[in-house]
């Protein structure tokens, strides 16, 4: 069955708009850390598989929810015979920061796979995980989420020749994990309409999402990043940019002003591609600065936030001015504590202070350990035109900087020294 053009995330159609949808890119797709692993798929076909069969009503739900899209969008989504995989074979062992996959083609339709591609790191955990020990793979696998998780698990076992085990799911236990996880982050903020979900990169398939949605919703929560489950069930999709977007345009200035200048909506300025204080800052608030009645925030994301948010609300009054403030990447309870208490101290309003939770809710309530946190799986940009691309961010150790141009893998066959090279 084609899967839903509405199966991504917002930000995906917003930066489709705001870029070049029909531009030939590459993205790359690696685990930063978990050891030798195992590839059970065939993963061209595999992603194949993946691509949306676009429909009117899709194109509809999108104008309706500020996600008008493009003739440029529409025809790249279709491109599909100009979409290019290469991948490690089946059956390939590949090691943490290698780029096991790339694809080329219309930037649009690379992009859009991004979510549902990243689920590909439970595939991978259980294959590896069943050829170095069953045991400790039944014991993981006792209970999942849904009967879509237990059929990929079995499904891929099948792949890697593991005998099946005995796989239980308990969608109850995880509604309510989930819920609880929720109800205590909305007691913190006391709003739910300051809290928004972001967790479809996190999840296992894309019915394990729509479990957690659910409690999403059950406990006050009415925005998300997935689409298709805001369709589903009656929320509010919500996304504007991501990392790519601001690599393809080199500079957090003009990636900023493509986004404000080329769509009517609120705009919300990634601010950690390059670097929060020294560039992302600074271009966010000299554009809210020229129409300071915007409405437009400001998203953190890695690094020191709490250095970060500091400084951005001293500079914000220094400028007069009030963007909106957005939170993400690793938060969980007693951070947002920690962030209201800080958004007390320095008197921001409560309305102009928000929190995005990814793998805090959706992952972190899952019945067993093999999350996509656990082997770090990544989908970057790499190359934009004929241009390689990086991210930077602001971890430490170069935690989270990205490959640039197109990746190959080599393996050494014969003699000394490393095993591979990129």
């Amino acid at each position: 069955m084609p899967q839903s053009l509405l199966a991504t995330d917002g930000y995906k159609f917003s930066m489709a708009e705001a870029g070049w949808p029909l531009r030939k890119e590459t993205f790359y797709y690696s685990h930063r850390k978990g050891g030798p692993q195992v590839m059970p798929l065939d993963l061209e076909a595999w992603v194949r598989g993946l691509l949306p069969e676009p429909q009117a009503e899709d194109y509809a739900f999108l104008a309706r929810h500020d996600y008008e899209m493009g003739v440029g969008f529409k025809a790249a989504i279709l491109r599909k015979e100009r979409m290019s995989v290469r991948a490690v074979p089946r059956g390939a062992l590949f090691l943490p920061r290698e780029p096991i996959l790339t694809i080329t083609g219309p930037s649009a339709l690379v992009s859009w796979l991004e979510p549902m591609l990243l689920q590909l790191n439970y595939r991978v955990q259980v294959a590896t995980q069943a050829l170095q020990d069953r045991e400790a793979l039944a014991r993981t696998l006792a209970t999942v989420s849904c009967e879509e998780e237990k059929r990929i698990a079995l499904e891929t076992l099948d792949q890697v020749g593991v005998r099946a085990m005995s796989i239980r799911v308990d969608s109850e236990g995880y509604l309510q994990r989930v819920r609880a996880q929720v109800k205590e982050l909305v007691d913190i903020v006391e709003d739910p309409s300051r809290i928004f979900e972001v967790g479809l990169r996190a999840a296992t398939c894309l019915e394990q999402h729509m479990l957690a949605l659910r409690a999403c919703q059950e406990a006050g929560v009415q925005r998300t990043s997935n689409v298709e489950g805001a369709r589903r069930l009656g929320m509010i999709p919500v996304g504007t940019m991501g990392h790519e977007h601001v690599q393809r345009y080199g500079s957090d200035d003009a990636a900023y002003r493509a986004m404000h200048e080329r769509r009517p909506q609120r705009s919300s300025y990634l601010l950690d591609t390059f670097d929060t204080l020294t560039s992302g800052i600074p271009a966010a608030f000299k554009l809210i600065s020229e129409e300071p009645q915007g409405g437009d925030s400001i998203r953190f994301d890695s690094g020191n936030k709490k250095l970060q948010y500091l400084y951005a609300v001293t500079r914000a009054r220094d400028l007069g001015i009030k963007p909106v403030i957005i939170l993400e990447d690793g938060l969980d309870a007693q951070m947002t504590r920690e962030f209201e208490e800080l958004r007390k101290q320095v008197g921001w309003e409560p309305t102009t202070q928000f929190y995005g939770y990814g793998g805090h809710i959706v992952a972190r309530t899952m019945s067993h350990a093999l999350t996509r946190d656990r082997v770090a799986a990544i989908y970057k940009l790499s190359c934009s035109g004929a241009t390689p691309v990086m991210k930077f961010g602001n971890e430490l150790a170069e935690g989270k900087q990205s490959v640039p141009g197109t990746p190959v893998i080599f393996r050494r066959r014969t003699g000394t020294g490393p095993l591979g090279l990129v």
